[in-house]
């Protein structure tokens, strides 16, 4: 029995297999997906798990006996299935549990043109279809058919980032047995790019390590191949491909903030004066590069329905999270670890320094990165913090998603996970101490350490 409360989360449907999420509920779930959205036509693409493409089959079989033709594509990464539903103009359905265990498998859900689809926009109401019961389709089942896209999504991608002219590369490349190890080789393929591979064998049980690059733990891998092999530039993808994150040629990761300023100066050099999204946890040295190279940053939540919404209601040309996951107006304004990546290459292959001279400017502040803390009571702890740090002289609150304290120069952000009980923690400040400081306070509130 599905538990449709406990899967339906802010911008994806996530649970573990089969307890929360079977093939019964996938079904269902595609047939209140099509009914809601009255498309005509939906494609599907899974990742690798071993639950992935029997609910991608269950869901295309909801979607068709509600009269929708349905485009199995099989295989491929999220940015791929964006690409489907863009290049294609259908609605669509990725089957994925991204950087999550094994135990776990989702849907990712669009519209016609990469739309996403999110709390506030269809998932509560798809919810309560699914809970409620679809009614039946009076008229003819959709049609079924498989097709590749693998090819196309890898010549559209160099299309939009050219790599044909630069240096030639040595490029260390995590997969985490996720789906780079499907993209990678079809979209370097021809290019001045030697691959390192890592861990390319597609295996839904990773492994080697949690196909989540966010954790530095699973990036220890990489950052030895990268100083073993001599390579250029390390690149990590998570399961479903859709987030990139980099290690420079000593082995150091570089913060997806920097990557965010990078490309955000690539954009705005192809189109001056354009806006950029960024949201609330990247470096505030983003919003100030952004704006001295011409651009408009705008603020937002963090996860990709918003930072989609935000970026179709402004026109961005190009939005970034420090959480890995880069959108761009040019793909629909979906997100893309692949195209992210590129860029990396084409700015690092496209002059002769080291990737660490190159992103030097880029960096302008410390930062933790994310320190998870798992928390029975969520709001509770959050308005502990909150309480705490009210009060305090220069310090302002914002609450545009979880908690946000900024004070002197400094700023840490508390929000809670969407799809795991823990609550995330991101600080920024200008030095090491300062940094330090804060960073022991809010984790001794919100884990209960003694002071």
């Amino acid at each position: 029995m599905a538990e449709y409360a406990k899967i339906f989360k802010a911008y994806d449907i996530r649970g573990i297999v089969p307890d929360q999420l079977d093939e019964d509920a996938a079904e269902v779930i595609g047939a209140a997906f099509a009914r809601l959205t009255g498309a005509a036509s939906v494609v599907t693409v899974h990742d690798m798990r071993v639950s992935s493409a029997p609910l991608a089959a269950a869901f295309g079989r909801g979607a068709a006996a509600q009269g929708a033709d349905v485009v199995s594509g099989g295989l491929g990464s999220t940015d791929m299935l964006y690409y489907a539903s863009g290049s294609l103009g259908m609605a669509g359905a990725m089957i994925t549990a991204s950087h999550n265990p094994a135990k776990y498998n989702g849907i990712k859900l669009c519209r016609e043109g990469a739309r996403p689809v999110g709390a506030d926009s269809g998932l509560a109401e798809l919810r309560e279809m699914a809970e409620n019961g679809v009614p039946a389709h009076d008229g003819p089942a959709g049609a079924v058919a498989s097709r590749s896209l693998l090819a196309d999504y890898a010549e559209h991608l160099r299309k939009l980032v050219d790599l044909s002219g630069i240096r030639p590369l040595k490029v260390a490349v995590d997969a985490g047995n996720g789906m780079g190890g499907y993209t990678v080789p079809e979209v370097f393929t021809g290019l001045p790019v030697q691959t390192v591979p890592l861990y390319f064998e597609l295996d839904g049980s990773f492994p080697h390590h949690e196909a989540n690059p966010i954790d530095p733990a699973n990036l220890r891998d990489l950052q030895h191949a990268v100083i073993s092999s001599g390579a250029d530039i390390g690149l990590a993808f998570d399961g479903d491909a859709d987030r990139c994150f980099v290690v420079d040629e000593r082995g150091e990761i570089v913060s997806p903030s920097v990557l965010t300023a990078l490309i955000a100066v690539r954009e705005l050099a192809r189109e001056p004066g354009a806006t950029v999204i960024h949201n609330l946890i990247t470096s505030r040295g983003v919003p100030e590069i952004i704006a001295e190279h011409g651009g408009v940053p705008v603020r937002t939540r963090v996860g990709h329905s918003f930072i989609k919404a935000e970026m179709a209601a402004t026109g961005a040309i190009f939005g970034g999270e420090h959480s890995g996951h880069f959108y761009f107006r040019d793909f629909w304004f979906a997100d893309s670890g692949m195209l992210a990546a590129m860029h990396v290459l084409a700015a690092l292959g496209s002059q002769p320094g080291p990737l660490s001279a190159l992103l030097a400017g880029y960096s302008r502040y410390t930062a933790t990165g994310e320190i998870n803390s798992e928390v029975g009571d969520q709001a509770a702890v959050t308005a502990a913090v909150r309480e705490s740090f009210a009060s305090r002289p220069g310090v302002t609150i914002d609450e545009l998603d979880g908690l946000t304290v900024t004070g002197a120069g400094w700023w840490f952000n508390l929000r809670p996970s969407n799809t795991e009980p823990l609550l995330r923690l991101n600080v920024e400040a200008p030095g090491a101490a300062q940094l330090a400081a804060i960073r022991d306070e809010v984790l001794r509130m919100v884990r209960g350490d003694p002071a």
